[in-house]
C-alpha cells in the first residue's frame, strides 16, 4: 500500500521539527542563562529527589555549624572568666600568705590586706556573674539575670545545664556549673575571702585558711580543664562542619549546576542544526501554488 503524501503533510512535518528544534534551543538558552540543568522537576526527577534530600541534609549541617558557634562563643565566655577567677583567686592566697606574718604586720597593714581582699571578692563575684548574650554563663538555664547573689547563694538548679547539639549524636555543655566552681552560700569563696577579711582585722591568724583557698583554687583549674576540653570538642565539631558544608555544596552543584563548556557546544549546535532545518525547509516549501498545479 502506498501512503499518499500532499504538500500540506510535508509542510506540517517540517514544522513541527522546526518547533522541535527551536524547542531544544531555548532549553539550553534556559540553561545557560540560568547556570542550572533543573529548572523545573520534570528536566530531572531523579536529579531533583537527590537535590532536595540534599538539601534537607545541608540545612541540618548549616544549623549544627550555628550551634557550634553559639558553643563556641559560650565557652570562650567561660574560659575567659575562670581565667581571671582563678589569677584572681592567686593573688587573694598570696595576699593571705602576707596577712598570716603576725610578727612583721601592724594592725593597720592587716586592715589594708582586708580591703584589699573584699576588692578581690567584689571583682570575682563579678566575674561569677558573666553573662553570655544576656545570659548568665555560670547558672545554666536560670533566667533570673545573675549567679550568684549578693549572698552567695547561687541562682541555678542541679542537672539544668546548658548543652549544644553539634551533630545528630553529638551534644556539649556549653556554661559550666557555678556552685561546683565556686560554691556557694557559707562554702563558697566568696564567704571564704570575707572570713578571711575578717581575721585579719580581728587579729586572727589565717595562716590555716590557706589550705581552703588551695582546695577552691584546684576546684577551678579543674573546670577550666574541662571547659577547655569542651571547647576543643566544639572546635573540632566545627572544623568537621564547615568540611560537611563544602561536601553538601559540591554534591548539589554537581547535579544542579550546567558544565559550561558543554552547554556551550550543545547549543553552538543546536543553533547550526536548525539553521540547516530552515534551509531545509526553505527549499522543500519553495514551490508555488501554480508550480504545484503544473
Amino acid at each position: 500500500m502506498i501512503n499518499r503524501v500532499t504538500h500540506q503533510t510535508v509542510q506540517a512535518s517540517t514544522l513541527a521539527n522546526l518547533q522541535l528544534n527551536l524547542g531544544k534551543m531555548s532549553d539550553l538558552q534556559a540553561k545557560l542563562s540560568g547556570g542550572k540543568n533543573i529548572t523545573r522537576p520534570s528536566d530531572d526527577p531523579g536529579g531533583t529527589a537527590s537535590t532536595l534530600q540534599l538539601r534537607a541534609s545541608q540545612r541540618a549541617a548549616e544549623q549544627y555549624s550555628r550551634n557550634t558557634d553559639d558553643a563556641l562563643g559560650w565557652l570562650t565566655t567561660v574560659d575567659s572568666a575562670l581565667q581571671a577567677s582563678v589569677a584572681a583567686l592567686r593573688q587573694a592566697r598570696d595576699l593571705t600568705v602576707r596577712g598570716a606574718n603576725e610578727g612583721s604586720l601592724g594592725q593597720t597593714s592587716r586592715d589594708a590586706i582586708a580591703v584589699e581582699l573584699e576588692g578581690i571578692r567584689d571583682a570575682m563575684l563579678a566575674q561569677a556573674n558573666t553573662t553570655y548574650l544576656g545570659r548568665s554563663v555560670f547558672a545554666g538555664t536560670s533566667n533570673e539575670g545573675v549567679a550568684f547573689r549578693p549572698d552567695f547563694t547561687w541562682s541555678g538548679q542541679a542537672g539544668a545545664s546548658v548543652e549544644r547539639r553539634l551533630a545528630s549524636d553529638t551534644t556539649v555543655r556549653a556554661d559550666a556549673d557555678g556552685s561546683a566552681v565556686f560554691g556557694e552560700g557559707a562554702t563558697s569563696v566568696f564567704a571564704l575571702i570575707d572570713t578571711i577579711a575578717a581575721d585579719l582585722r580581728s587579729g586572727t591568724n589565717v595562716g590555716p585558711r590557706l589550705n581552703e583557698i588551695d582546695a577552691h583554687l584546684e576546684t577551678m583549674l579543674g573546670e577550666l580543664a574541662a571547659a577547655g576540653t569542651r571547647y576543643a570538642q566544639a572546635e573540632a565539631a566545627q572544623s568537621a562542619s564547615v568540611k560537611t558544608l563544602m561536601d553538601l555544596k559540591g554534591q548539589i552543584s554537581a547535579i544542579e549546576d550546567i558544565d559550561l563548556a558543554a552547554t556551550l557546544v550543545d547549543i553552538q549546535s543546536q543553533e547550526v542544526a536548525y539553521q540547516a532545518a530552515l534551509g531545509a525547509t526553505a527549499r522543500v516549501l519553495q514551490p508555488s501554488l501554480m508550480d504545484f498545479l503544473r
